[in-house]
């Protein structure tokens, strides 16, 4: 059943180039759980389109099955190098083997990211503080963890 409906959902995420494959997951007792994401978000249109796919290909006269297809949740973290695409300029909680970091998501590129922020420091000469802008370029290799900052 695995092999037929990975078939199934890459056939489906191939009609549209935007969307890729984040998880999919069977339990023994034939639940399936699809999450997909796209370079611009997934909409619910596609979600029901990938469903349909799914469940119109197989048979629940053989085998009972639930379905359940969806993108990953605005709390979920970043899995896939091709998600930070759709959240450039959006700020991210990073963390990596050695540090945190928590700043704008300023450029993607082959081999990582890079981070902007603002901190205030001390000026150098006087009293009083003044506003520096610091980056940090991160290689996906030693990013253990990025999520999204929500704010309300």
């Amino acid at each position: 059943m695995r092999a037929k409906v990975e078939k199934l959902v890459d056939e489906a995420i191939q009609e549209n180039p935007k969307l890729f494959l984040i998880d999919l997951k069977i339990s023994p007792d034939n639940r399936i759980n699809v999450i997909v994401d796209g370079d611009e978000g997934v909409s619910i249109k596609e979600c029901i389109r990938i469903s349909r796919k799914i469940e119109h290909n197989l048979d629940r006269e053989t085998t009972d099955f639930s379905l359940e297809v969806s993108s990953p949740g605005l709390s979920e973290p970043i899995v896939n190098n091709r998600q930070f695409n759709k959240n450039l300029g959006k700020t991210l909680k990073v963390k990596t083997k050695t540090d945190k970091f928590e700043g704008k998501l300023l450029e993607i590129n082959d081999t990582g990211i890079v981070l902007e922020w603002k901190v205030r420091e001390p000026k150098p000469i006087g009293k009083g503080k003044i506003t520096v802008v610091k980056t940090a370029t991160l290689e996906y290799e030693s990013i253990e963890q990025a999520k999204v900052k929500l704010k309300f």
